[in-house]
């Protein structure tokens, strides 16, 4: 699984790489422990976006209720799959 970053993090790496240009990307994303393409990507958005790196995940919520509503379709979601696979399983098992 990918480690998630912060937006601030982001924006702030980005500026890093940016104010240290000589150092090369490769050298800078080292430096900072990320990859080079995940460093090159939120250079390219943050030059886009005005110093901003637009992010998206469980930081983006517009309220706690909508991060909580997320998490309970995500929850309710698992549960029907594995009731899905319980039901084929019962089926494969009682003929």
């Amino acid at each position: 699984m990918s480690k998630q970053y912060t937006k601030e993090f982001k924006e702030d790496a980005a500026r890093y790489y940016l104010e240290h240009k000589d150092l090369g990307l490769m050298v800078c994303a080292k430096n900072l422990g990320v990859s080079r393409t995940a460093l090159s990507a939120w250079v390219k958005e943050s030059k886009s976006n005005n110093g901003e790196v637009p992010t998206r995940g469980s930081g983006n919520y517009q309220s706690d209720e909508a991060k909580e509503n997320a998490r309970l379709r995500k929850e309710l979601r698992d549960a029907q799959d594995a009731l899905e696979i319980l039901k084929k399983a019962i089926s494969i098992l009682g003929n």
